[in-house]
């Protein structure tokens, strides 16, 4: 027990090694594929992003003009990005904010 005392009371004393998330953010990396977003005046409804996800996530509905996104389900794999046609999906750098129920709007 003896030999643990110097190393409990150096953590005792020093600086936390973790983050409080969420009260301290940390700023996002440069390159990081944080929420998935969509410039929907420039969809075309073509559903190519809804068969290149690999979780299934997205749908398109072309008849009503519709575009969701189920945001639990998807892994931010950047697969629908980088296979839009018109590039109107993309990536911000931030993540999307925790949440305490999972739903869906």
């Amino acid at each position: 027990m003896l030999h643990m005392t110097p190393s409990i009371l150096k953590n005792f004393f020093s600086k936390s090694a973790t983050r409080l998330y969420p009260v301290q953010v940390r700023e996002p990396f440069e390159n990081s594929r944080g929420a998935l977003e969509i410039r929907l005046e420039d969809c075309i409804f073509c559903g190519t992003c809804s068969r290149k996800c690999p979780s299934q996530c997205i749908v398109v509905d072309k008849k009503v003009g519709t575009w969701d996104m189920d945001p639990f389900a998807c892994v931010y794999c950047g697969i629908c990005v980088d296979n839009c046609p018109t590039s109107c999906l993309y990536q911000a750098r931030e993540y999307r904010p925790p949440e305490a129920e999972k739903f869906h709007v």
